[in-house]
């Protein structure tokens, strides 16, 4: 992921200092359960724990004529070892990917971990928010168009609960991924013993797979980026509702606009929805890591490195992003504008057309059918999408008689509509 859209924490696990370091780590934890078992030398330990990382720039110089990366991270590890002679019992009965894989299940459970941080925020942030426009009346809108009232907080409850099982997939994506493997060549454990992994696994706070090959199988993988994909479309639905109310033609709800932006540099009125629009841009990209993900689950025989060149792309990426996704969207709920009078004045603005349903269950409890019922109900509807008659007096001339005025103008309130939403932002308050 391109810096622009990189947070420092998020780029930091992903960084090649980063994952050299954990390779340093995980050859240590294998080299003392060697040495525990008396497999390797013990005085041998203690040199390979102190030698200082390789570098980046080391291991790239030393790859660039060994076309493997293992390799010359074993080198240029090697080279900072002293005596150098102790870095000969490093990767002892390894294969490259109980390395790799390890490393990786790692970096994945450091990045759920942040990610787990900021979804419980957002959750937190949308909550809020939620409970503080319980009463905030606007227009519920189906096709985009004009339905029933509703309240913005309803709405926005909808989308807190989103976003918290989007947060409980990822928590269980998490355990799916950290898992790891130290079973050598094909995975059978022929130069290494399985304490060594259980050692290893249990060091690093993650599970050993129950069965690997030289790989560890990626459907763990498949469903981790799978889960932020969820979490960052649900971020996406939170940004096209913004999207929409920010529309001149409903300007029911603004992004924060800070002293000194900019919406257009063409335009000085502009103030455009570009944090949402960021968002809705951004979500695209951790979607596309599924499919290259999910085709690393089928590889040649024990293993192929197919995966491989995928993996270092889709992943930091797919974590990058979500992590962005997640600190923009509770940026863009904590700072945004609501105009609750705008709101109330669309509601109002099709005349009353928005209580039909209440006005065609009442004429049926006063003995039409519901055939009839309807019928007089959308004629009425359709007069005032045409003349502009407040609904309430199209009806009225229909009715025969049954709705008088003191009883259209009860049907007519949005509270009516609105009186069993208790227990929603109950359940909204206990969220956590």
């Amino acid at each position: 992921m391109i810096g622009r859209y990189t947070l420092p924490e998020m780029g930091e696990i992903w960084s090649e200092a980063h994952k050299y370091a954990l390779w340093c780590r995980i050859e240590v934890l294998v080299l003392e359960a060697h040495a525990a078992a008396g497999v390797v030398p013990p005085e041998v330990v203690e040199p390979v724990r102190a030698a200082a990382p390789p570098t980046p720039e080391a291991v790239a110089a030393i790859e660039a004529v060994t076309e493997h990366d293992v390799i010359a991270f074993l080198s240029a590890w090697a080279d900072n070892t002293t005596p150098r002679e102790a870095a000969a019992y490093v990767h002892f009965g390894l294969t490259s990917s109980d390395l790799l894989d390890t490393a990786l299940a790692v970096q994945l459970v450091e990045a759920s971990d942040v990610l787990l941080a900021k979804a419980d925020r957002l959750v937190a942030v949308l909550r809020e928010h939620g409970l503080a426009h319980r009463e905030t009346v606007k227009v519920g809108r189906t096709h985009g168009i004009h339905a029933e009232p509703d309240v913005w907080g309803h709405r926005v409850a909808d989308l807190a609960f989103a976003a918290a099982r989007s947060r409980d997939r990822l928590r269980q994506a998490r355990e799916a991924v950290g898992v790891i493997a130290i079973s050598g060549a094909i995975g059978t454990y022929s130069n290494v013993d399985p304490a060594v992994e259980a050692y290893v696994a249990g060091e690093l706070g993650l599970q050993a797979a129950p069965v690997s090959t030289q790989v560890v199988i990626r459907d763990g993988v498949s469903e981790w980026v799978c889960a932020l994909a969820v979490l960052a479309t649900v971020c996406e639905a939170v940004a096209l509702e913004v999207r929409h109310g920010q529309r001149t033609e409903v300007r029911e709800l603004s992004e924060p606009f800070r002293a000194g932006q900019k919406g257009s540099s063409a335009m000085p009125h502009k103030k455009n929805p570009i944090m949402s629009e960021r968002i809705a841009g951004l979500a695209r990209i951790v979607r596309a890591q599924i499919v290259p993900v999910l085709e690393g689950i089928p590889l040649w025989h024990e293993r192929d490195i197919s995966h491989s060149s995928t993996e270092r792309v889709a992943l930091p990426d797919a974590a990058s992003a979500t992590d962005y996704l997640l600190h923009l969207t509770t940026r863009l709920v904590d700072g945004l504008v609501v105009d609750a009078a705008r709101m109330r004045a669309n509601l109002d603005s099709t005349g009353g057309l928005v209580y039909s349903s209440a006005v065609l269950l009442d004429l049926v409890e006063a003995g039409l059918s519901r055939e009839d019922a309807y019928a007089v109900v959308q004629a009425a509807a359709m007069e005032t999408w045409e003349s502009g008659l407040p609904f309430a007096d199209a009806v009225a001339t229909r009715a025969g008689g049954r709705l008088d005025a003191a009883r259209l103008a009860e049907l007519c309130r949005p509270e009516r509509y609105l009186q069993r939403l208790g227990p929603v932002f109950d359940r909204l308050a206990a969220l956590s």
